[in-house]
């Protein structure tokens, strides 16, 4: 049983902040261009990134197996940023999304096409980065993570017409769409640093349970408080989106409030007052408590592939780093 280590962003990045400040500068080089309009889109890219939580997995993945990093784990961390700024950017103009993080998404301000152009030349940097520095390993890496995205948004989609998906599918759903993000991360940060096939395909798995886990937490918080997360709940509905909550109440509740969230679902999904409803319903029926319960022993899974690693202040980092994705409050 793994206890929560009460690490903030703050106290995990610590351990590797010589190694975050130099990639951010690494990575901010990686963006630059002879292209007045791409530098200036870029540049707002920059200025409106997150918690960096992927690349702090590659860099404590790294240094929880060899107590160090190399070059060879700036470029996987740069590798990992570009593609996943990428897909944001495209998810954008997918989404026809006007806000990511509170502010103007690049769509918004500069339209579809340029959008798509932006994500296209990060998806570019990606690959010339990899290939100047002869980093092919890395680069299957994550063009690996690329194509299982792709897999995944587009199996969501073809799963979204339908309001029987079962616990499974979710599961192939989150593995290949989130969880394939991560796991390149933990499995890029070993190769970075070791050339152990069977380690660096165990610390593969750990992400993707990991991303797995991290997506449960994400699905949760829309059946939460929309005060304490800063953000609407009930967004899931809206966008008849069918996450490990609400599957299980429609396997598990009564025929009558099975028919009765269906008919929320499809027909009254842009009804604020019906969706609090159904969120409180999907409560109610103990659909978020089994969502919690799997995404807790998800966690502690992965955490059991950490044990055979010396211990270390960086381990001590990566099990804080895994404990705060899914005990965050936002």
């Amino acid at each position: 049983m793994y206890l929560c280590t009460m690490y903030g962003v703050k106290e995990i990045k610590a351990n590797v902040a010589v190694e975050m400040a130099e990639f951010e500068q690494k990575f901010k080089d990686s963006l630059k261009s002879d292209v007045a309009l791409l530098d200036k889109i870029t540049h707002y890219v920059i200025k409106r990134k997150g918690k960096q939580m992927r690349p702090m997995f590659v860099f404590l993945t790294a240094k929880a197996i060899n107590g160090t990093v190399t070059e060879a784990t700036y470029t996987a961390a740069s590798l990992i940023e570009l593609s996943h700024t990428a897909s944001l950017v495209h998810d954008d103009v997918v989404d026809d999304a006007n806000e990511r993080r509170g502010v103007f998404s690049v769509n918004a301000l500069w339209k579809n096409k340029i959008a798509v152009l932006v994500g296209d030349y990060l998806l570019a940097q990606g690959l010339l980065l990899s290939v100047n520095t002869s980093q092919f390993k890395l680069l299957k890496i994550v063009s690996d993570a690329v194509k299982e995205m792709s897999e995944g948004e587009l199996l969501q989609i073809e799963k979204a017409r339908k309001l029987d998906i079962t616990e499974e599918v979710y599961f192939d759903i989150i593995r290949q769409k989130t969880a394939s993000l991560i796991a390149s991360c933990c499995a890029a940060g070993a190769s970075s640093v070791s050339t152990d096939e069977a380690l660096i395909e165990r610390m593969k798995k750990f992400g993707e349970l990991v991303g797995v886990a991290f997506q449960i937490k994400d699905d949760i918080f829309d059946y939460g408080n929309d005060e304490k997360i800063g953000k609407p709940t009930g967004n899931d509905i809206r966008e008849r989106k069918m996450t490990l909550p609400l599957i299980y109440t429609l396997k598990t509740c009564s025929p009558t409030l099975k028919r009765t969230l269906i008919n929320i679902i499809k027909n009254h999904n842009q009804d604020s007052k019906q969706i609090k409803i159904a969120v409180q319903h999907v409560v109610a029926s103990g659909g978020v408590k089994y969502a919690y319960d799997k995404m807790i022993l998800i966690k502690n899974e992965a955490l059991d592939l950490l044990k055979d690693l010396e211990d270390s202040e960086s381990k001590k980092a990566l099990i804080g780093l895994v404990e705060y994705t899914v005990y965050r409050e936002k």
